[in-house]
């Protein structure tokens, strides 16, 4: 008797404290990142309120693409989702590295890391809608959507956050809040954190193109004086290029005549693609790095963009963001098992440890990759070709540059750590 006693006192005591917050956690932000962070913690038990700012049908219906790394892919895998995703998305088995028109180039292979693949190529929309696809029968998320948040109110216990939702004001009750909401983020700039960084020189001007020659699953990163251009292999002899370019020539870039954007397109791919055709309006972005100087403060943990941004040479920035979530959600599911409060800071620095050191190193080697290519100074060029020769001749070289573009440097979050052998990732 005295131990069942015990017991419903415990369970009471606990209903009572639930009793006293409508959610343990709230994701601001349903894009990519913050829809795999919900996922990532489908089955943790955790009660997620989801506030996302657009309908869902608008929010998956970005004309983007992204390069998805190995680790990515095995995260999915890890969360459950990647058997939806796979099939809809493009697989990448060669990545050619080249310094404009310099004759010699180095091309890495799957045997370069011992794997069947190098890497992946999603579009926006089969990517977020199988993440929507997988919580939609998850009881413990609840979507608040279209849905803005006007006020984040940080308490010693918990955090309040007000949000209108089809413009009724919901005052959520919550332990912890997540900031997934991009790199303009809302939410870290109302919590006083601070960043570091710069806007760079450049802009990105990306496009999808179809080709006359098959792209033969191969990622080409093509370094030029006034800046990077890689392109992406889709489905269906497609690809996706991003080409950075100073911001005057990324304008003109833009809005060029078609036919004549499409011949220096050829032309800046050596012709290995043969005739192209644009299949996408020409989107223009501007490239800023950017460090937050915190990940976490007292019941808030920024993951994505809103804790940081990178130059896109090598498809890094949607990667990092979704290690981000991964592990945040790894730390918040050890420290609930345990019984833990999930919004204690000394929980979520655990996450910021584990991240933002890891974010930096990717951080300076992107900026470091911009900077050492989109560069005509002799002793800079002769330096960067020194570099190529090492990652053609030298496999320790070849294999830790491999490495880090493919995730596959750092810490692994356990969701990723599986064997198995029907899969290429």
């Amino acid at each position: 008797m005295l131990i069942i006693s015990i017991h419903s006192l415990k369970m009471a005591q606990e209903q009572a404290y639930n009793q006293t917050f409508d959610y343990d956690l709230v994701i601001v932000g349903g894009g990519i990142v913050g829809a795999t962070f919900a996922c990532a913690l489908k089955k943790s038990g955790l009660r997620i309120g989801l506030i996302e700012a657009k309908p869902q049908s608008v929010a998956v219906a970005r004309r983007q693409a992204y390069a998805l790394s190995l680790l990515s892919g095995r995260i999915f895998q890890g969360i459950g989702v990647w058997q939806t995703i796979q099939p809809q998305i493009a697989t990448y088995r060669q990545i050619r590295l080249c310094d404009g028109d310099y004759p010699k180039f180095v091309q890495f292979h799957p045997t370069d890391l011992g794997t069947q693949d190098l890497g992946y190529v999603g579009e926006h929309r089969p990517l977020l809608t199988s993440l929507y696809e997988f919580l939609a029968d998850c009881p413990n998320v609840s979507w608040l959507s279209p849905g803005e948040v006007v006020e984040v109110e940080y308490q010693a216990s918990g955090v309040e956050v007000t949000v209108n939702v089809d413009e009724n004001p919901q005052t959520l009750r919550s332990r912890l809040v997540v900031a997934a909401d991009g790199s303009r983020s809302r939410i870290r700039t109302a919590a006083g954190i601070g960043t570091k960084g710069w806007k760079y020189w450049q802009s990105c001007v990306t496009a999808r193109i179809k080709t006359e020659k098959s792209h033969n699953d191969t990622a080409f990163e093509r370094f030029w004086e006034s800046g990077p251009m890689g392109v992406l292999p889709l489905a269906e002899n497609r690809c996706q290029v991003v080409w950075t370019a100073p911001h005057a020539e990324a304008h003109q870039l833009k809005d060029l005549d078609e036919k004549e954007f499409l011949e220096l397109l050829e032309y800046r791919t050596g012709g290995l693609l043969g005739h192209l055709e644009l299949d996408s309006d020409r989107i223009l972005f501007p490239v800023q790095l950017m460090q937050s100087d915190r990940y976490t403060q007292h019941r808030l943990a920024l993951i994505g963009d809103a804790a940081h941004c990178c130059h896109p040479v090598g498809g890094q920035g949607l990667n990092m963001g979704i290690r981000d979530a991964a592990a945040l959600a790894q730390v918040i599911q050890d420290a609930y098992q345990q019984g833990e409060d999930i919004g204690d800071e000394r929980i979520l620095k655990r996450y910021e440890r584990w991240r933002k050191h890891e974010n930096l190193v990717i951080l300076g080697f992107t900026d470091f990759l911009d900077r050492i290519f989109s560069n005509n100074w002799l002793p800079i060029v002769t330096l960067r070709r020194l570099g190529l020769w090492m990652l053609r001749h030298l496999y320790p070289v070849r294999c830790y540059a491999l490495q880090l573009m493919t995730g596959l440097k750092g810490r692994t979050p356990q969701v990723a750590n599986f064997k198995s052998g029907s899969t290429s990732v």
